[in-house]
């Protein structure tokens, strides 16, 4: 018996295939265009969230940037270094240490700590010195990446004195060869970042990367050309020091005799140091690195918790110039206007004051601390 089917029932059969035809073409249709747009898309916001903010790299690099001095009977001489290993090993230029007698080193937050010479090179312009107190910190070194011509770069150092000075520029030139004071230049970079007295020892930071990629080493006398020495070509040699040495072994000065030998202009210049670090820190929101900043009698009346607490609403900060005094027992105090735009817990209104920050600093087992932060309001 042949069953008769109803033109309906089958229309409806028809339409049913043909609609699950057309959604497994738009499924495919949307997995490729998945597979080719929608990737790419991602990999490019995942790629634009990874880039370095430059004032993050400044900041980080500052931890770890170093001015070396260096004391003999004559005179006493100032460059750069910075940390590269866990041993608190800092790279610089020979011709900064060359002639010291007494090598000491003082930090970004102003902190001073003696240095022992772990090599040296005689053709090569390159050192490490050893500073064990900073042992456990350093900067991410490019040890098999070359440069090119056109890379944006930053220049950190201490010309003239003035701690962590930055510049900005590109590698002009590379492979350049030449010799001063007896040393030997071989396919160093030049660089269009201006370098100057003070800034030989520093590091040489690619932009992209904020990776170490160079030493700033030499610099023409109007300071408008600069020439790093490209780890690359020296990491063998500086890591072969570094195990060789045995921290027991080295020769390092007082620091208590250093402290005690300063005058007190540099007394304050060390304490306002401290100071800009402290407010740029908080500026940054890198709370831990100013909460370190503070005495051990500060850190015991106000936990980390409730110091991160009082500055967390702070979304902007700027300051003046700062004006300090010293009293005869060797407290320092420094007064500095700042202004503060804070957000409020509901992150829909902002407020701005002027303030006076009134910081106390003194030392505490021979390293700069500040020991009070008081404020005042400041009319309009």
């Amino acid at each position: 018996m042949r069953i008769r089917k109803s033109p309906v029932l089958i229309l409806s059969s028809l339409l049913l295939i043909i609609g699950i035809a057309v959604l497994i073409y738009i499924y495919q249709q949307w997995d490729a265009e998945d597979m080719s747009i929608s990737n790419p898309l991602i990999n490019k916001v995942t790629s634009s969230s990874e880039e370095l903010d430059l004032k993050s790299i400044i900041h980080e690099a500052e931890k770890n940037v170093i001015q070396i001095e260096g004391q003999n009977s004559e005179s006493t001489v100032t460059g750069s270094g910075f940390l590269y290993n866990s041993k608190g090993d800092i790279i610089t230029n020979a011709h900064v240490i060359k002639d010291a007698d007494i090598l000491y080193v003082r930090t970004a937050d102003a902190q001073i700590y003696p240095a022992a010479v772990v090599g040296i090179g005689e053709e090569t312009d390159i050192a490490v010195i050893r500073v064990p107190q900073l042992a456990g910190q350093s900067m991410e070194i490019e040890k098999e990446v070359t440069s090119e011509i056109g890379d944006e770069v930053i220049a950190l150092g201490s010309p003239h004195g003035f701690q962590n000075t930055v510049t900005l520029g590109i590698i002009s030139g590379s492979e350049r060869n030449f010799n001063v004071d007896g040393f030997n230049y071989s396919n160093v970079y030049q660089i269009s970042a201006q370098i100057s007295h003070g800034n030989s020892g520093g590091p040489l930071i690619d932009r992209e990367t904020g990776h170490v990629v160079g030493i700033n080493s030499v610099g023409t006398k109007d300071g408008t050309i600069g020439f790093s020495i490209p780890i690359t070509e020296v990491i063998d040699q500086i890591e072969k020091w570094s195990n060789e040495a045995q921290t027991d072994k080295l020769d390092f000065a007082s620091t208590s005799d250093i402290i005690n030998t300063k005058e007190p202009e540099q007394l304050k210049e060390d304490a306002e140091y401290l100071i800009n670090y402290f407010l740029e820190s908080i500026e940054i929101r890198d709370y831990i690195n100013a909460y370190t900043l503070l005495d051990s009698d500060m850190q015991s009346k106000t936990s980390y918790q409730d110091f991160r607490d009082g500055y967390i609403d702070v979304i902007n900060l700027s300051f003046d110039k700062l004006e300090s005094s010293i009293s005869d027992d060797g407290i320092i105090k420094i007064q500095v206007p700042v202004t503060i735009e804070t957000r409020s817990k509901s992150e829909e209104e902002f407020t701005e004051s002027q303030q006076k920050f009134i910081f106390t600093t003194k030392y505490e087992n021979d390293q700069l601390k500040i020991s009070n932060i008081s404020t005042e309001e400041l009319s309009e």
